[in-house]
């Protein structure tokens, strides 16, 4: 409890001063030619083992002061821009006043350096890519909106797909433990000026869960040179109708204390069009009712995220890290007006029918996240804890009213009810972690436990008129408990030109689904192991070869396993499912790089009894259904072609085009539960250009194309569609400020149609987001904002680190 008591008083009191006796070392950066160096980064380190122990920036004319340094042999260098002072010995014993550090730094070189940071880099790891953002146009937005630009990155149905697996997405190699729309609402309010890299694992070794399939970690950025720095940002967005962004971040280091914080506000409007058709066929296999929807949803909102991420040292073997954040959306509205057309099968009109949908949403999403790292005597052993808590609210109070007319307008009749629903969610995790090296060799193992408690209850009231597929006795309370029990153990070994990784992984899983109201109990009881396999050739600095395999598990998710039924209107409706089982599936990659540049990848990936979104059309009651379903076997095999060069000192490309191959057999339960095999041979492609548009790299500029020719949703099947993206970024006053702008879908042409048609099911729909907007954005850094991370060190333990998991 010492230490805890400590670490929050130093949280109140920001720091304290030591009381052994520290003195001070002032001196001054120059370049060759005598010029003097503002803002250089200065670090003290080490003499014995080079590690860092304390740091500083020079002002704007080169001098610096590092204070309260204690008597020791040291080493002092000075760096900016990637170039490097010659190490200077000091023995501290008294206060000194330094002659100049001399950096030697090449006009041509600084423009080099320019360019290079203003444009995101890709890098390829043993096991993952990093796609490097920071001070990119691309972090002027949210970090919604970097994933989506982030290489191999497919957005499909407003998912992250990699590989056509939906992605986990992670902060800070933490998992954020909420999927779908929770997710992107945590994202869209956490500002990307934020983000260092995203790091994109399509198949985690054994240390990560076994759930989730690829993951997308977002790294934010953190400086290593003591101070403070902060910075306000914000975007206007004109889409069909405007919306904004406003946050704040801030930023401070002492020698054991690092904290940040960020608030993010993000009031919005949007409108999203939606196109739906549906072809009803008899037993002679001919249509006889042809039922076409419009209908357009405005959804208001109003989210808030904040962030706080503290990492406290108490000596050089223990530290400790607080993550904390708290999103919230209240008063969240949705008005959707559906207006239906049913037609004979002679397109003559029938009938019609208008139905106004309206809901108000409340989500708060709180969560805290604890590590305890303890460095062992052994040089590289590591020991940790790590303890995670989440709660999730969702409430939600729907109105839906139809009104019926006949082919020549006059009423019929008019159906509504209401329906109020509430979920509360909370999980618990806790793990342990022990890393130690053994020669050229590592190995790392962890137990880990999960815990899920989930409680929904919707209500179904108010009716008036009737109708035969709504009653009262859709009201439900629906509990979900899930208990995950996990080991791992994970061998590293390295030769000279070749590396290994192995990796077993094993899982417990307890799970009950009860339906109250049905007095349905469905349970889950396995164990189920998880191997993990890392190959690494390198014959030489151009070239390296590479395989890996992973076994992956994916469990139902608890909306998915919620029977409730969610209406767009009395005939459409989704619906969950209490007896999904979850499916396992087997990944093998094998890639080939060559300079650094260019990187060849070939996977296969079979996902088993996959849990899918299957959207059925029923011909006798006149209904759709969209439920979530094991279906009978899947697969998908692939190849992939990247990019990643500079081809002029101003132009930087990259490019990325997979040819891919996905099916999925189901059973068809509206086709008296036909096997059918649902199939796709697609293409995607995505180019991007980033450029530097002055000479002194303050303005750069991005061109992005996208292009997908079909792609397989559950039982539909996509067309074709294209994206082009523009971006400018300008920097201003020498840095401290910069301006963007933005125009995505130009062309309008990123708004796919998704078809099933197959045996006796005949629909489509076309949705339509505001995909097409202008975003202006602007940051403004205040402080000592010039703080750096010393990229070059950080990459290469990054390295290391990736190496011996």
């Amino acid at each position: 409890m010492k230490y805890f008591t400590y670490i929050f008083l130093v949280v109140f009191l920001i720091s304290k001063s030591l009381s052994a006796q520290t003195y001070q070392i002032k001196g001054k950066v120059i370049d060759s030619e005598n010029k003097a160096i503002p803002y250089a980064n200065i670090l003290l380190l080490k003499a014995s083992d080079t590690t860092f122990v304390n740091g500083t920036s020079a002002d704007d004319n080169g001098f610096f002061i590092l204070e309260k340094v204690e008597p020791r042999l040291y080493l002092l260098q000075a760096s900016y821009v990637g170039k490097g002072s010659e190490p200077l010995a000091l023995d501290v014993k008294e206060s000194i006043v330094l002659g100049a550090l001399v950096i030697s730094l090449a006009a041509n070189d600084l423009d080099e350096v320019v360019v290079t940071a203003k444009r995101p880099t890709l890098q390829r790891l043993s096991d993952r890519i990093v796609f490097s953002v920071e001070n990119t146009v691309i972090s002027q937005g949210s970090s919604w909106d970097i994933l989506k630009s982030t290489p191999g990155v497919i957005v499909n149905q407003e998912a992250l797909q990699i590989r056509g697996q939906n992605a986990t997405v992670y902060l800070n190699d933490r998992k954020v433990q909420l999927s779908g729309q929770e997710v992107r609402n945590l994202l869209e309010g956490f500002s990307g000026t934020n983000i260092k890299s995203v790091e994109v694992i399509a198949n985690p070794p054994a240390r990560y869960e076994a759930e989730g399939g690829p993951i997308l970690n977002i790294v934010t950025n953190k400086s290593i040179v003591p101070g403070y720095k902060g910075s306000i940002n914000g975007s206007f967005t004109q889409a069909v109708f405007p919306k904004y962004s406003l946050g704040t971040s801030h930023y401070y280091k002492t020698d054991k204390l690092n904290l940040f914080a960020n608030y993010t506000i993000s009031p919005k409007k949007e409108l999203r069009k939606t196109n739906k058709g549906i072809n009803f066929i008899n037993d002679s296999d001919s249509i006889f009712s042809r039922w076409t929807t419009n209908y357009d949803q405005t959804n208001s909102s109003q989210a808030q995220n904040a962030s706080l991420i503290l990492d406290y040292d108490f000596d050089e073997r223990n530290s400790l890290n607080l993550s904390s954040n708290l999103a919230f959306n209240l008063n969240q509205e949705q008005e959707s007006l559906l207006e239906t057309e049913i037609r004979n099968n002679q397109r003559a009109l029938d009938s019609t029918f208008t139905t106004q949908n309206n809901t108000g949403i409340d989500n708060t999403n709180l969560a805290f996240d604890l590590t305890y790292v303890h460095k062992l005597k052994k040089e590289g052993a590591r020991f940790s804890l790590n303890g995670h808590y989440t709660y999730y609210n969702g409430e939600s109070l729907q109105n839906v009213n139809s009104d019926y007319f006949d082919n020549n307008g006059f009423f019929l009749r008019n159906f509504g009810f209401d329906t109020d629903s509430q979920q509360d969610i909370k999980i618990f995790t806790g793990q342990v972690d022990y890393l130690t090296p053994i020669g050229n060799a590592s190995i790392e193992s962890g137990l880990r436990i999960s815990s899920i408690i989930s409680e929904s209850t919707v209500d179904f009231f108010n009716f008036s008129g009737s109708d035969d597929e709504v009653d009262s006795s859709l009201s439900d309370n629906f509990n979900y408990d899930e208990n995950v029990y996990a080991g791992y153990f994970s061998f590293v070994k390295n030769w000279e030109k070749w590396s290994m990784k192995l990796g077993l992984r094993g899982e417990l899983t307890q799970a009950t689904g009860t339906s109250l109201t049905l007095n349905e109990i469905n349970t889950q009881d396995f164990f189920e192991p998880f191997p993990s396999v890392y190959v690494l050739y390198s014959p030489s600095e151009r070239h390296s070869f590479a395989f890996d395999y992973g076994r992956n598990i994916a469990r139902p998710k608890y909306n998915d396993l919620n029977p409730f039924r969610y209406f767009f209107n009395e005939n459409d409706f989704e619906e969950g499912n209490p007896g999904l089982r979850p499916n396992f599936s087997n990944n093998f990659n094998i890639n080939y790089t060559l300079d650094s540049e260019y990187f060849f990848d070939i996977y296969y990936r079979d996902n088993g009894r996959n849990i899918a979104e299957l959207v059925f059309q029923n011909n006798e009651n006149l209904t759709l259904v969209e439920l979530k379903q094991n279906v009978l076997e899947s697969k998908s095999y692939g190849f992939d072609f990247t990019v990643s060069k500079g081809i002029l000192p101003f132009w930087f490309l990259y490019a990325y085009t997979s040819v891919f191959h996905e099916e999925e057999t189901f059973l068809a339960v509206e086709s008296d539960n036909q096997s059918f095999t649902a199939e796709v041979d697609g293409f995607y492609g995505y180019l991007a250009n980033y450029l530097t548009l002055s000479k002194d790299g303050t303005l750069t500029g991005e061109m992005t194309m996208t292009y997908i020719s079909q792609f397989l949703f559950g039982s539909y099947i996509s067309d074709e569609q294209f994206n082009l993206t523009l971006g400018l970024r300008k920097s201003l006053f020498n840095n401290r400020a910069t301006i963007s702008i933005a125009a995505e879908d130009l062309l309008e042409q990123y708004v796919p149609t998704y078809t099933s048609r197959y045996l006796n099911q005949d629909n489509f729909y076309r949705r339509r987001p505001e995909t097409q907007f202008i975003r202006v954005g602007f940051t403004y850094n205040f402080g000592n904002f010039r703080l750096d991370d010393n990229q070059k060190e950080i990459d290469k333990n990054e390295r290391e680190r990736l190496r011996s998991e």
